[in-house]
């Protein structure tokens, strides 16, 4: 039907008198037609269609303009916030200050990802761009009475020896002379066995990736010298001096708000001590040590110690300081080369004193049988006698042994370990706590590479041969297992704090990698909401021996790490740990007798 209008008396008119116009008039009426559903189309599709029922959510803030909607080209796809798509959207196209859209947004992280407060730390590992990503470490300015004062006061951190020579040159101690041509020209110090606190922090102010933004950190540094601390107090004073510092540092701890991320889970700091001295079990005065390590807040930190427990998860084992600490990797290069070319004309030695007073210790038999051999080197150590305790005496008898004898000390483990390697002498223990469980970050899960293992008991009750348990071993696989120990070197030493080497990892490099990913971990198990439900504190020595896919169970080492029920409820009985953190401070007095 057509529809009549004013102008029709007009058409007629000239529908009757010019019908040679009549195709021109249906021209117009058509071209109007068309205009007509042209602009019924374009409101209907382009001005309502980003508006429907089926799309009730808000548009973003940052959408594309209505301009370029307009001039948008016709078979042009819609922008995402007309119509939901499986888009990723770029990472950049958006702003700093721009709202989300969960509707219809989709990311690689699950959402509640966003929730966690460390996600920008772990993030830092994707960026490949950044050499320090997911290395970073922040560390706290803690006040100066958890570290540096104690220094000012070196004299009172060891009843018998004068620590304040051995804080000097940054931890390292007095520069050792090469008089005897045992040692390198440089790079060699009289370093107390306990000065890893301030050694390691020193080594920390070098470190390439440290942030003082706590939000990019990996892990977190607690510079506090537990070590120096405890030393102070060990000697007649009641618990409360003793727990006086560790108290106020968790408390200092806690008011900060890099704790809150993780309740101190990647927090960790160092003590250059063994860990009997921080798991005192009662708050007896008579009782050893402090109780840092029971702590509830140390419980969630890591803690670095010369000597950790085989049954607790708060502390691990990093290597004693040995002399030798290089300012450059030639150094350590020469060192290596040297130690290979050495003719060593001692099957075995030992340097030590026995234990009378121990009737498990295996060192009186050990000490009979090398008096009695052509083949065995013997340095005996007890009051009087100095040449046990200079540098150049025990690295001399180490530099012409093959073997290097290491019975447990006063605890499990002992620096003359490091030295022997650091000497290129293949050590012999005889109880896997002296270094196959201590330090599974800088040494080989695969001990026989490196090293030879006598149980005690073939010593205490089989009376074992050394001398022909170790002849047994051919020239050609003594050579091999001597370049395994050559090659250990650089793991485990300490470089100068002031300087860095460029090629070679040393032992404060592994641990803070080894740390790093620890904390790493941890923060995806907690993501993905993995826990360790089924994990056992008392068998804590087992899991870092597992390989990928393993589980713990049974142990040919489970005999030397059984322990006593204490009467008290304490798994561990109430002396052993605190004898063994006792005795060592006899050797410190030995040694300056």
């Amino acid at each position: 039907m057509r529809r009549r209008s004013p102008t029709s008396p007009l058409i007629e008119h000239m529908e009757k008198g010019a019908a040679k116009n009549q195709q021109s008039r249906i021209c117009l009426l058509a071209s109007l037609s068309a205009f007509f559903w042209v602009f019924l189309l374009y409101f209907h599709f382009v001005v309502l269609g980003g508006s429907t029922d089926d799309d009730p959510s808000p548009l973003n803030p940052i959408s594309v303009s209505y301009e370029s909607i307009i001039s948008r080209p016709r078979n042009a796809q819609f922008a995402p916030i007309s119509r939901p798509t499986n888009a990723q959207p770029a990472p950049v196209s958006r702003h700093d200050n721009a709202q989300s859209f969960p509707t219809h947004q989709t990311t690689k992280t699950h959402p509640k990802e966003d929730s966690f407060p460390f996600m920008t730390a772990l993030r830092t590992i994707e960026n490949k761009s950044d050499p320090c990503g997911g290395r970073y470490i922040y560390v706290h300015d803690l006040p100066p009475r958890f570290n540096e004062d104690m220094l000012k006061e070196c004299r009172s951190l060891s009843l018998w020896t004068n620590m304040c020579k051995f804080t000097t040159n940054a931890g390292l101690g007095p520069p050792l002379e090469n008089v005897e041509g045992v040692f390198s020209d440089t790079g060699w110090y009289a370093t107390n066995q306990f000065a890893v606190d301030v050694i390691f922090s020193n080594r920390m102010k070098q470190y390439e990736c440290l942030t003082q933004d706590s939000s990019l950190a990996a892990a977190i540094f607690v510079p506090f010298y537990a070590g120096f601390d405890i030393a102070r107090y060990l000697w007649g004073y009641n618990v409360s001096v003793r727990d006086a510092a560790s108290l106020d540092l968790v408390d200092w701890l806690g008011k900060r708000p890099e704790w809150s991320i993780m309740g101190g889970k990647d927090h960790f700091l160092v003590a250059g001590r063994i860990t009997w001295d921080f798991r005192r079990l009662s708050d007896e005065d008579s009782n050893w040590g402090n109780k840092l390590l029971f702590l509830p807040a140390a419980k969630n930190m890591s803690m670095l110690v010369v000597e950790s427990s085989p049954w607790n998860a708060n502390d691990f084992g990093i290597p004693y300081p040995t002399y030798f600490h290089p300012a450059k990797d030639s150094d350590v290069f020469i060192w290596q080369d040297r130690m290979r070319n050495l003719e060593r004309k001692w099957l075995f030695s030992f340097a030590g004193a026995p234990r009378p007073d121990n009737p498990k210790s295996i060192r009186g038999p050990i000490i009979d049988q090398c008096k009695k051999s052509n083949l065995c080197k013997l340095l005996e150590c007890d009051f009087g006698e100095s040449k046990c305790h200079s540098p150049s005496s025990i690295m001399k008898m180490f530099q012409g042994s093959l073997f290097c004898l290491q019975p447990q000390g006063d605890s499990y483990t002992r620096r003359s370990a490091f030295d022997s390697i650091l000497a290129g002498c293949i050590p012999v223990f005889f109880h896997p706590g002296s270094a196959y469980t201590q330090y599974t970050w800088h040494l080989p899960k695969n001990y026989s590479k490196y090293s030879v293992f006598i149980p005690e008991d073939d010593i205490r009750k089989r009376n074992v041969s050394i001398e022909q348990k170790l002849s047994q071993i051919s020239p050609e696989q003594v050579k091999i297992m001597r370049e395994e120990v050559i090659g250990l070197i650089p793991r485990l030493i300490y470089a100068d704090p002031r300087s860095k080497l460029e090629t070679h990892k040393d032992a404060f490099d592994l641990a803070v990698q080894a740390v790093i990913e620890k904390v790493t971990k941890l923060r995806r198990d907690i993501i993905h909401g993995r826990t360790d439900d089924d994990f056992i504190e008392e068998l804590s020595w087992k899991y870092a021996l597992l390989e990928e896919g393993q589980y713990v169970g049974p142990h040919e080492w489970d005999p030397f790490f059984s322990k006593p029920k204490g009467g008290n409820g304490n798994s561990e009985s109430n002396g052993s740990s605190a004898e063994a953190a006792k005795n060592s401070w006899k050797s410190e007095q030995r040694a300056q007798s």
